[in-house]
C-alpha cells in the first residue's frame, strides 16, 4: 500500500477543492528540522551571544571547513575575533555564519545518533499529534469531517532520520504512509496535513 498511486490521486482530487495543506511527509520534514533547532542555540545570531556562541561551535577543522564553503575565510573569522568586537561581520556574513552553524549542528546530530535515540526513546516512540488540512476555503458540500489524530508512533524513527538525513523524500513519504494506516478506514485522508507535531 506504500506510496499507492490511488492513495495519493484520490486525495490530490479532492485537494482541488482549495484545502490547504502539504503532504504527510513534508510535514515530518519539516517537525524535525524544528526539533534540531529547538535543541540548539537559542540566541539569534543578530545578537552579540549567539554570534559567539556560533563561532565557538564552529571552531573546528570541521566547522572551519562549512564557513569556508559558505563562503567566509579563516583569515576573516581572525579579524572578527582579534578585533574583541569592534569589527562585526555584515548582515549577510551573520547569515552565512547561521547557515554554518544548522549545517553541522544538523550533521552532528545525525552522526552521534542522539536524533534517532531521542525520538526512539528506548522503544517507546513518541506521541504525533497529526492535524487535517485547512478546510476554511472548502465549500461545504465538499468539506469532510476531519479532526486532529495523537497516536504514539514507534519503530519508524531510525529510518525516519536516515531517509531526512539522506534528503530522500521519497522514502520519508512510505514511511509517512506506514504512519497513518494505524489511524483507521479513513487513513488516506490523513495522506495530506497542515502539520504534524512530535512531542520530543
Amino acid at each position: 500500500m506504500s506510496g499507492s498511486p490511488d492513495l495519493w490521486s484520490r486525495w490530490g482530487e479532492w485537494r482541488k477543492t482549495n484545502a490547504n495543506g502539504m503532504k504527510g511527509g513534508e510535514a515530518l520534514i519539516l517537525e524535525l528540522n524544528r526539533i534540531v533547532h529547538a535543541s540548539g542555540i537559542a540566541s539569534t545570531v543578530t545578537t552579540h551571544r549567539g554570534l559567539t556562541a556560533r563561532l565557538r561551535y564552529l571552531d573546528s577543522p570541521a566547522g572551519r571547513a562549512e564557513l569556508k564553503a559558505q563562503g567566509i575565510s579563516p583569515r576573516t573569522i581572525r579579524s572578527w575575533m582579534k578585533s574583541k568586537g569592534k569589527v562585526s561581520p555584515t548582515s549577510a556574513s551573520r547569515d552565512r555564519i547561521d547557515a554554518a552553524y544548522w549545517n553541522r549542528r544538523r550533521e552532528n546530530l545525525i552522526r552521534s545518533g542522539w536524533l534517532a535515540k531521542h525520538l526512539d526513546n528506548g522503544g517507546r516512540g513518541q506521541r504525533m499529534e497529526i492535524y487535517p488540512v485547512d478546510q476554511s476555503r472548502v465549500d461545504a458540500k465538499y468539506r469532510r469531517d476531519l479532526s486532529t489524530r495523537t497516536i504514539t508512533v514507534r519503530y519508524i524513527w531510525p529510518d525516519l532520520v536516515d531517509a531526512w538525513a539522506t534528503r530522500n523524500a521519497a522514502l520519508v513519504d512510505e514511511i509517512w504512509d506506514d504512519v497513518i494506516t494505524d489511524l483507521d478506514s479513513d487513513y488516506a485522508a490523513y495522506a495530506y496535513v497542515s502539520s504534524v507535531g512530535i512531542s520530543a
